[in-house]
């Protein structure tokens, strides 16, 4: 975690590429986290202890829910593509041995389930900021995109078709509503800027981010999370799984790293908003980030880095293919694992 000179929190809740604009203008505002590891994990990561996540005592997602919407219209989409992710997100959030891994941040047993997912109609701007995506995920859940699920144990996926760029901010011209400027002022501080004050953006490192957004439904005040990611691919998002038709992978391991965050730090907007540290879950208190974003770290600040090494293909427990995936950090290890 960082603050600013005021005191205000700055979590971290995007995942961005390594050695992109948008990692090093990250990397700019960090604490300063030296290594000193001596150990070496049997997967030949470095055991860093002082990384490891603490529970600050918000909430977390025992037994999660999610559902995937391909934004853009079914003309923007590959079925085929559609299918595999679909196939491996499900198989990765529900799999026994990479669920371990999180398992131990939880007292008791924990589990996930992916409901039908299904196309959202209409054009997807070139450019989609944070305020459309809390008001594209606002609108969906209101519409019953999670059916009878509680909203406090789900997530909605809202993924963006090729050529897309995500963006780490605000519209132009959008204004907060009324009597909410203190909180938007800082969320607005918390954004990841590039060297020209720019908002981080896609094409420049960022592969997508984990939310919430708060909003009147039959006269109650619901949360609603949700996850928004790019199609990686070229010059946009986090390409790591770049076969010929491969890069559906990309946005595998893309949603594997947020639905893991948003389930073990579901309410890191509110500790922003709020400038509340006690809204965050499982955070590093060495300022490296949530569960997804300290293997990332790892695999950067290493003395051979190399992405490839915490994003991998490994195979199911039941035996029924291999998924793509982004490693996630282990306490019991003190680094990155694939299981305990």
């Amino acid at each position: 975690m960082t603050r600013s000179a005021n005191s205000q929190i700055k979590p971290l809740n995007v995942v961005l590429r390594p050695g992109s604009p948008a990692s090093r203008a990250y990397a700019r505002r960090q604490a300063p986290a030296a290594v000193s590891a001596e150990a070496v994990t049997a997967e030949g990561f470095r055991e860093i202890p002082k990384w490891d996540l603490k529970d600050h005592g918000g909430r977390k997602i025992t037994d999660l829910v999610f559902v995937n919407r391909y934004l853009g219209g079914a003309a923007a989409w590959d079925t085929g593509d559609m299918k595999n992710i679909d196939t491996a997100l499900s198989g990765a959030m529900s799999d026994s041995r990479l669920e371990s891994v999180i398992a131990q941040y939880y007292p008791g047993a924990i589990s996930s389930r992916m409901l039908p997912s299904d196309v959202v109609p209409g054009a997807v701007p070139a450019r989609f900021f944070k305020d459309q995506a809390e008001e594209l995920a606002a609108r969906l859940f209101k519409e019953g995109v999670l059916g009878d699920s509680d909203p406090r144990e789900s997530v909605i996926n809202l993924l963006l078709p090729r050529g897309v760029v995500l963006v780490d901010g605000f519209s132009p011209g959008f204004q907060p509503p009324p009597g909410t400027e203190e909180e938007h002022g800082r969320r607005q501080e918390a954004l990841i800027k590039l060297d020209d004050d720019a908002d981080s953006d896609s094409a420049h490192g960022l592969g997508g981010f984990h939310e919430s957004v708060h909003v009147k439904h039959n006269g109650q005040d619901v949360t609603v999370y949700y996850a928004v990611g790019v199609f990686s691919e070229g010059d946009n998002g986090i390409v790591v799984f770049d076969g010929q038709n491969d890069a559906w992978a990309n946005v595998v391991a893309t949603f594997y790293h947020e639905l893991n965050e948003a389930r073990t730090d579901p309410d890191v907007g509110d500790a922003i908003r709020l400038n509340d540290i006690r809204k965050l879950g499982w955070y590093s208190e060495a300022g490296q980030g949530e569960i997804g974003d300290l293997p990332v770290n790892e695999a950067e600040s290493g003395p051979h880095p190399d992405i490839s090494r915490v994003f991998k293909v490994v195979p199911l427990a039941n035996g029924t293919g291999k998924v793509p995936v982004q490693l996630m950090w282990s306490n019991a290890a003190h680094a990155p694992a694939e299981s305990l």
